[in-house]
């Protein structure tokens, strides 16, 4: 026989006389690939249908008028382009090359349900826009009702429809932002769907459009052109060129819909997809852990065995051969079961989505080659690479091993480790120090988290020493000879708790890492609001995200005519190239500004800036070489440029921008005219609960926007955050089960080498009762180290990550640790690892007394 043959044969009969303990390495391997699995898929099947979807709305459409004049601000990839004049229809349309040409007005406008609340705006947009009349430019279909024909009247996608409540003949307002009374006389889906995902889209005529939507009539975003008979979109598209008018192109209609492909889904898949692969990645370290911890204490209680199978003549190589393989049979049929389970996910998530509010595209789930060969490769090399050095390990075993009694991986803490870990952790701290405070880099001070990470494992048999004589010191006082049993035990093997323990101290890590993270992104917007926001109250649009329509530029001037109020400062925002850069614009009435918001120091006066003069932030001031009396060249979307000077340089500017102009220098330049924040401050001796009656009942006839009291403005600020902190705590569930199972194989193989002792204490007296408690004890010990140390890394890697954000950034960030939500964290953790010892201990209390007793 080969060498190889010997290899599986003794591999195989291994697996088959111990198939229970592979069970939950084989259950950790299939998790984590049917994550990864279900995420391609997932990722796969958004992309085709999103494709699809587009391609079906845009297919009518052969080539796109538009300006070439747009600025770009950080944070924007898609920029602020200028209008195009209505004009061109006309010259257009006379081209013998065209079939149809029709004017696209888009902009914001945010629907009010029947319920009286706003519909969607909580990161995707809310749209308005004329509705195009040749059914092969309008991407939007009549699934029900008529298209808008009389001024007031528009036509609602049916996803939104539903949303709010809304059905055909009902009456509601429409922010735009100005409020503006419409009924619904039709319902439209967009390319076969109720919606482009969560956008929402309401249709006017073209007459309410140019009124509510631009800056002034006869303009609009674009113009749509569809080709005649044997024209294709490039021959269209040159045609086009010389009735054009200057700073103007066109482009294909494929390239159009290519790029509202890309605005619309490219990016968010790209973030959603990445968010998942990154905890999926998690898991399937949290997973490495726990297969590598099964292999090393099957092979340590294997050793007499192997010890034998070398006496009786087995090479090294047949005895890590055999290991191997055994490491490869378990990855094979765990990425298999994967693969199945992945396809499940991926389906479950199609169906969930939408029963949470979240419409993806409908379509066929689509499995590619990648996303099935892929995850199945990881699967083997996560599983063979785990078993790597407890099979290098099984086959050093010497022949006279055999003599001895069965070995058990009781591996100290030795002193190279000890001198090691301490290296890396010295290492680690110096880096993430240095990527926090010196040279503050977010990637910095995600290499010293991995430093950090990997010190924390080989430390583990150092710590796991004294940290489980610490944590069960009080179980002889509280459990007796149990508590002194469970302890003892496990610090029989600390490399083998350790080890257990890191899988769990890993998911526990990260949860805390984004719990603190979340909270200082919390405590940071309160500071923001506390040192800068003045007023009493203030009227917001939505926080997270990009939607809504915004707030109408005439509220605050009617917030300010109320008895009640002192001053009433809207905060519009702009963009512009200052001095070649793209910039943000806070638009606003300066000297009211000063009033409402603490600006810090002001070097020069906010009460005179006029058309043509600007405040700058102090730190922006500083970046770009401005002062007071300096000047700067400000180019607006319209292609005009205007000199501004320097009238203010102010201090603080979280919630007043880094540059402010006027209304009356915006106006000239302005697209859809919006407020993001009525800041509110009442006369003396108004209280805030009178105050804020009367302005939301003022708000009330202008869409109804939220009136908030500073606490609760800073609070719906952070809103977004518990969202995120929640989709984190679910993703990371599966890594903290994966971990539990860990620990629950862990104690179910001890308890297998520990028979013969089991039988022994049960033989002098242990009831089944202390028994099960004795390893459920053990359980919660091990479970409370890997807790207590990935409270501990979380804790410094979220200081880390608050301080390399600061630093990356101008924003001034307060670093806060939530005591609740971390003790929760520890409850639940120590619970679950309680939970996860409750098989073994019932499977330990059944041992039979005597057969246990006469266990080799």
């Amino acid at each position: 026989m080969t060498s190889t043959g010997a290899s599986v044969r003794l591999s195989l009969s291994a697996l088959r006389a111990h198939r229970r303990r592979f069970v939950g390495t084989l259950t950790a391997v299939l998790l984590g690939v049917a994550f990864l699995t279900g995420t391609l898929i997932m990722g796969d099947t958004l992309r085709a249908s999103f494709d699809t979807m587009f391609g079906n709305a845009a297919s009518g459409t052969d080539a796109v008028v538009r300006s070439t004049n747009v600025v770009t601000v950080s944070g924007d990839s898609e920029g602020t382009r200028q209008p195009v004049s209505i004009a061109l229809v006309q010259p257009i349309a006379k081209l013998p090359q065209v079939a149809a040409v029709a004017p696209d007005i888009q902009g914001a406008g945010q629907l009010i349900g029947s319920d009286g609340k706003p519909i969607g705006g909580q990161g995707p947009p809310t749209l308005a826009g004329n509705w195009i009349g040749d059914p092969k430019l309008n991407p939007y279909r009549i699934a029900e009702g008529r298209a808008p024909a009389a001024p007031g009247e528009v036509v609602v996608n049916r996803g939104t429809a539903d949303k709010g409540g809304l059905k055909i003949g009902d009456t509601t307002v429409l922010r735009t932002p100005d409020p503006v009374h419409v009924t619904v006389v039709g319902l439209a889906t967009f390319g076969g769907e109720d919606g482009m995902a969560q956008v929402t889209y309401t249709g006017m005529t073209l007459a309410d459009a140019e009124k509510h939507l631009t800056p002034k009539p006869g303009q609009a975003s674009s113009i749509q052109v569809r080709a005649g008979a044997g024209t294709s979109q490039r021959e269209l598209v040159d045609a086009l060129r010389p009735v054009l008018p200057p700073n103007t192109e066109a482009i294909t209609g494929q390239a159009s819909a290519a790029e509202n492909q890309d605005k619309i889904s490219g990016a968010f898949l790209s973030l959603f997809t990445t968010l998942l692969l990154v905890f999926s990645g998690i898991v399937l370290l949290v997973a490495t852990f726990s297969i590598h911890n099964t292999f090393a204490i099957v092979v340590a209680q294997r050793t007499r065995e192997n010890a034998l199978l070398r006496a009786l003549g087995a090479s090294r190589r047949q005895i890590l051969g055999s290991t191997l393989v055994e490491a490869t049979v378990v990855g094979v049929i765990a990425s298999a079961a994967g693969l199945a389970g992945g396809i499940g996910i991926a389906a479950g998530l199609q169906a969930l989505f939408p029963a949470i509010g979240f419409p993806f595209p409908a379509g066929s789930l689509v499995i590619s080659g990648v996303s099935m060969l892929l995850p199945l490769g990881v699967g083997l090399v996560v599983c063979v690479g785990s078993a790597l050095v407890p099979a290098v390990h099984a086959g050093r075993t010497a022949p006279l091993a055999a003599l001895r009694e069965t070995a058990v991986d009781d591996s100290a803490a030795s002193r190279p480790r000890a001198v090691t870990g301490l290296g890396l952790l010295l290492a680690a701290v110096a880096v993430v120090l240095a990527g926090a405070l010196v040279n503050p880099s977010v990637w910095l001070s995600v290499v010293g988290a991995v430093l950090a990470l990997t010190a924390f494992v080989v430390l583990g048999p150092v710590a796991s020493t004294y940290a489980v004589r610490l944590l069960g010191a009080p179980l002889g006082r509280l459990r007796g000879a149990t508590g002194h049993l469970a302890r003892r035990n496990a610090l029989r093997s600390p490399k083998r708790t350790a080890s257990t323990a890191t899988a769990l101290m890993i998911g526990v890590a990260v949860v805390s890492l984004f719990t603190v993270f979340g909270a200082s992104l919390k405590a940071t917007m309160n500071q923001t609001v506390d040192r800068s926001f003045a007023g009493d109250v203030a009227i917001s649009a939505p926080a997270f995200g990009a939607g809504g329509s915004g707030l109408s530029p005439q509220l605050a001037p009617a917030v300010g005519r109320l008895p009640d109020v002192d001053t009433a400062v809207g905060l519009g925002k702009g963009v512009a190239e200052v001095n070649g850069s793209g910039r943000a614009l806070t638009v606003t009435d300066p000297a009211a500004l000063a009033r409402v918001f603490d600006l810090g120091e002001v070097d020069g006066t906010m009460k005179s800036l006029g058309t043509n003069g600007i405040a700058v932030s102090d730190t922006e001031a500083g970046k770009r070489g401005l002062h007071t009396g300096s000047t700067a060249r400000l180019t607006f979307t319209d292609g005009k440029e205007q000199t501004f000077t320097v009238r203010a340089v102010f201090g603080q500017s979280e919630l007043a921008g880094d540059y402010v102009i006027t209304r009356q220098a915006w106006a000239p330049h302005r697209a859809q005219d919006s407020d993001s924040l009525i800041a509110v401050s009442f006369k003396a001796g108004v209280s805030t609960a009178d105050g804020k009656a009367a302005v939301a009942k003022t708000a009330a006839a202008y869409g109804n926007p939220d009136v908030q009291t500073r606490g609760e403005y800073a609070q719906s600020s952070a809103g977004g955050i518990d969202m995120m902190l929640t989709l984190v705590y679910a993703l990371l569930a599966l890594a903290v089960l994966i971990a539990l199972l860990g620990i629950a194989n862990t104690l179910t193989l001890a308890i297998h080498e520990r028979t013969r002792e089991l039988g022994l204490l049960r033989a002098v007296g242990q009831t089944r009762r202390q028994l099960r408690a004795m390893v459920r004890w053990e359980s919660v010990l091990v479970a409370a180290f890997g807790t207590a140390g990935g409270l501990l890394l979380g804790g410094a890697l979220g200081w880390v990550l608050v301080k390399a954000s600061e630093g990356a950034g101008d924003t001034a960030f307060a670093f806060a640790l939530p005591p609740l939500r971390l003790l929760l964290i520890a409850l639940v953790s120590v619970t679950a690892g309680a939970l996860a010892g409750w098989r073994p201990a019932r499977r330990a209390a059944r041992l039979d007394v005597l057969r246990a007793i006469a266990t080799d």
